[in-house]
């Protein structure tokens, strides 16, 4: 089964609207873990517009009481990231080519240029006891050149997948996504996917990708968890990984 990985960082946005604490980021994700999570994801920027370094401490002191969870942190290796790391020590690093005044990740890495920059540093986070991922476009040519680097997964940005889901370019979308899914897999790496994946998108992408072993969601999950609550949020994304389209 795909498992899933609840990005708090919504939450965290939430919370620090007002000097007041809530909603805790610690609080949500002990509720998504009672649900069912299989981990945890934050994205820390350096301008802490909505998870603080301290939220990231937090959690990685709550995290131990569920050893069965991992702990995801994304972010740019390239600004700051790896000095949190070397304190922190997550199961995964997922690494971004994120702009700090981007809103939003948007692309994947170009290896054939930041490839010689990431070596070292997915290095070091290996070093550190890191699983490292990849967050890439879904081009499956760059496949080998992800694994020769070092990474161990692969994480496709899906962004492009929902923006066309439901419309008469999904078919080919999608093959784009499972023949990157095929290529990384052929390469030796693990397939995890994210950015814009909801409820109604999800069944058919991990119908359709094979292998992929982990979904990180936060900004629909967050919005559903306003309707639904957070843990029968979970659990309807836990159903959703369980019953493809």
């Amino acid at each position: 089964m795909t498992r899933l990985s609840v990005n708090l960082n919504k939450i965290a946005l939430v919370r620090n609207a007002r000097a007041l604490g809530i909603p805790s980021v610690t609080r949500m994700a002990e509720i998504a873990i009672g649900a069912g999570a299989h981990g945890i994801t934050v994205h820390p920027r350096p301008d802490e517009r909505h998870i603080r370094r301290t939220d990231v401490h937090d959690l990685s002191a709550l995290l131990p009481v569920f050893p069965a969870v991992e702990f995801n942190i994304e972010g740019n290796p390239f600004h700051g990231f790896v000095d949190l790391i070397r304190v922190v020590r997550p199961h995964q690093c997922t690494l971004v080519p994120d702009d700090p005044a981007a809103s939003t990740s948007d692309h994947g890495w170009n290896l054939k240029r930041d490839g010689a920059r990431l070596a070292p540093l997915i290095a070091e986070l290996k070093a550190l006891g890191a699983r490292i991922s990849l967050f890439m476009d879904p081009v499956p040519e760059a496949m080998p050149l992800a694994r020769a680097l070092g990474a161990d997964r692969i994480e496709l940005y899906t962004e492009p997948y929902a923006s066309g889901f439901g419309s008469p370019a999904q078919a080919g979308l999608i093959e784009r996504y499972a023949a990157t899914a095929r290529a990384a897999r052929d390469a030796g790496l693990g397939v995890n996917a994210g950015h814009d994946l909801n409820l109604d998108n999800l069944p058919a992408f991990v119908a359709a990708v094979p292998g992929v072993l982990e979904v990180s969601i936060g900004h629909a999950l967050t919005a559903d968890a306003l309707e639904f609550g957070m843990a029968e949020a979970v659990r309807r994304y836990l159903v959703a990984l369980r019953t493809p389209a």
